[in-house]
């Protein structure tokens, strides 16, 4: 589901002024750590992690594993947060504004093969950490921090 009911139910009330959201990335290795889940978004066809937002009330690190599942089809088990961001102000194309507050997630898959499972995405795929399609500078910090693999999560100052 790309636009969560709670959401469009705000919509309704506050037309398109600016939305602040909390959102997960989930960085998904697999049992080796040598491959990352990827998915090919169906709206901009980049590729990316998968992302999503985190519902009313829902823990953070089981929004990761739902959006996961929801988006590829495969289940994985969170190991630790890695990245803590603001993003900038968007504005999508209908209008509505909204500002993201991102908790990055390093996930490890436990079951499952990957596929485009709820129209998001249009492909979905373990690439090798050496050779990930290209992505954006975001995803990309987002992977090296992951690579470093140090047991503390990173903040912006």
């Amino acid at each position: 589901m790309p636009t969560p009911d709670f959401v469009l139910a705000l919509r309704e009330r506050i037309g398109h002024a600016p939305l602040w959201m909390p959102g997960v990335t989930a960085l998904v290795l697999d049992a080796q750590r040598t491959r990352m889940l990827v998915v090919r978004r169906a709206d901009t066809g980049a590729w990316t992690p998968v992302t999503g937002i985190i519902d009313p009330g829902e823990e953070p690190a089981r929004a990761a594993v739902r959006e996961v599942a929801e988006e590829a089809g495969v289940q994985c088990r969170p190991l630790r947060l890695i990245d803590v961001r603001t993003l900038p102000p968007m504005t999508y194309p209908n209008g509505d504004q909204a500002q993201y507050l991102d908790l990055c997630f390093l996930l490890e898959h436990t079951g499952g093969e990957p596929h485009p499972a709820d129209g998001e995405n249009t492909q979905a795929r373990f690439a090798p950490l050496d050779d990930l399609p290209p992505m954006n500078r975001r995803f990309q910090e987002m992977v090296q921090i992951a690579r470093e693999d140090r047991p503390e999560a990173r903040f912006r100052r």
